[in-house]
């Protein structure tokens, strides 16, 4: 004899269920025999409450229609298997590759007004977008899937950054006011730091992520306490608008540009200038720190011997890109000496990221386009037609393939990486 799987209580439903059934059907014998075996003598069938009534059939039902959502869901699953055996594989290429190719992957269209500034979440497949409708738009870029709007700035959001961690998102506005958001706490403001007298244009993260930079239309940067939101120091130099800013990979440095046409390099520790970088024509309106990564391909660009940069310890921060209205990027080295002018793009430079490899830099225009360059040639490699409108930002993620646009077109396009182009 087998030994039933049912416990006493499911067995006895079970016999009353069947019960049921065979006095509903009119198997009056079969219904007579069953219960003097199961000895339920007892058992009255009208008396069964409403949910009771019927209840073999109903499970009957819903098993038939459980082995028909599961045949449908083998049926799709061999059908993508099937799909993906006959995909073409694609060589293995490393990441020197990599580099954005048309058409967008996603766009996710959603702001009021122009787009500012997008990030990418250092962890989870996040980004952020700021606009000039005063709002930061959250989505996931891996399935281009809206998720939430934040809400508090009462102007134009101009940068948003978040913090080494993942944990916050620091934003700035023309509202004069930087705020910071708690990703643990569902992206609630928990801090306002006012303490600029115009425009916040720039904001960032240190590396070491207890130190918030910014930079504003008041011609000054201001360094600020992560935790208590207070302002440690106060940077001054420039004399007209501070458009960016961006520290080093060691936070020793800090690299900002101007309406007054130059960029500086800061002394984290002292709060001086260590260079004015000047020979810009026009607005300097972005700028980026080489990493070290690059090193090797733009001393190879201004006939540094490799033997010879072989042997020397590099440092964060020797080498700077500036991008300018006046439609040029310029290199420059440690000593303050432009280096290399890239010429190419047909109206002002927006924004500039190296690629994680360092072979490349990209450019973002208010010509509409990406230009990749090669820093060993300092050649444009590739231009993509990035959106209908001015390219106001670009963003790279260097944890997955995909760089992020924004634009005056209130779109935020997402590129995959295409793989082996050059």
């Amino acid at each position: 004899m087998s030994t039933s799987i049912l416990t006493e209580r499911q067995r006895d439903e079970l016999h009353k269920a069947i019960l049921e059934y065979l006095n509903a059907s009119g198997f009056t014998e079969s219904f007579q025999t069953l219960r003097n075996e199961t000895r339920n003598q007892d058992f009255n069938p009208a008396a069964l409450k409403p949910k009771s009534a019927g209840l073999l059939e109903k499970k009957w039902t819903s098993v038939i229609r459980l082995q028909k959502k599961i045949m449908d869901l083998e049926s799709k699953m061999s059908a993508m298997q099937e799909e993906l055996s006959s995909a073409p594989v694609r060589k293995v290429t490393s990441s020197v590759d990599w580099i954005p190719r048309p058409p967008e992957l996603f766009t996710l269209s959603g702001h009021r007004n122009p787009i500012t500034k997008v990030a990418f979440h250092p962890v989870f497949p996040i980004i952020a977008s700021a606009s000039e409708d005063s709002t930061i738009r959250i989505s996931d870029y891996e399935s281009g899937q809206y998720e939430r709007t934040l809400k508090g700035h009462t102007k134009a959001v101009q940068d948003i950054a978040f913090d080494p961690k993942g944990n916050f998102l620091v934003s700035c506005s023309n509202d004069l006011q930087i705020k910071v958001w708690d990703l643990q706490q569902d992206y609630k403001c928990v801090k306002t730091m006012p303490g600029h007298d115009h425009s916040v244009s720039s904001v960032a993260y240190m590396p070491s992520g207890d130190t918030i930079v910014s930079a504003s239309r008041d011609k000054t940067i201001k360094l600020w306490d992560s935790t208590t939101g207070y302002s440690r120091k106060t940077l001054a130099g420039h004399s007209e608008w501070v458009r960016f800013i961006q520290p080093s990979e060691d936070g020793r440095l800090l690299v900002s540009c101007s309406s007054d046409q130059t960029a500086r390099i800061w002394d984290v520790a002292t709060g001086e200038t260590k260079l004015e970088l000047r020979g810009h024509d026009n607005v300097v309106e972005c700028a980026a720190f080489a990493p070290i990564v690059s090193y090797p391909f733009i001393r190879e660009l201004i006939g540094i011997d490799p033997k010879v940069s072989a042997k020397e310890q590099p440092s964060p921060g020797q080498y700077v890109a500036t991008g300018s209205r006046d439609k040029t990027i310029k290199l420059w080295d440690s000593t303050g000496q432009c280096i290399k002018s890239l010429i190419g793009h047909d109206n002002w430079v927006r924004g500039l990221v190296f690629h994680p490899s360092g072979k490349f830099l990209l450019s973002a225009s208010d010509d509409k386009t990406i230009k990749i360059w090669d820093l060993k040639s300092a050649r444009c490699m590739k231009t993509l037609e990035a959106h209908q409108h001015f390219v106001t930002c670009i963003a790279f993620n260097t944890t997955s393939p995909v760089v992020a646009t924004g634009s005056v077109d209130q779109v935020c396009g997402w590129h995959l990486f295409d793989l082996g182009l050059l």
